[in-house]
């Protein structure tokens, strides 16, 4: 019985998992599995500098939009502050309205 639990709970998985990848939600210009790429640059007590691939993301998101949504970040444990320092880390512009 625990054997076709765990067959069916892995296959659930798998779907969800395939599903993700090719409906993958966009924000603000730019897929959700892009903006993963930044995660460690606003994440923990001391994140990393932003890579290339995040900064590349950054490049092509819409900053204006990005910044309404920074009161939300907190919900997922993400700091506002450190997702505000990363489009200058990147040689971006932060909009002001930010």
């Amino acid at each position: 019985m625990s054997k076709t639990l765990f067959m069916v709970l892995s296959v659930l998985v798998m779907i969800v998992v395939a599903n993700a990848q090719t409906t993958s939600s966009v924000i603000c210009k730019v897929k959700v599995t892009e903006l993963a790429e930044c995660l460690p640059a606003i994440s923990g007590a001391a994140p990393k500098d932003p890579t290339k691939a995040c900064c590349d993301v950054l490049c092509k998101a819409d900053l204006k939009c990005m910044c309404k949504l920074k009161p939300q970040l907190a919900k997922f444990g993400l700091s506002p502050e450190k997702a505000m320092k990363l489009p200058g880390k990147c040689g971006l512009k932060v909009p002001r309205q930010c």
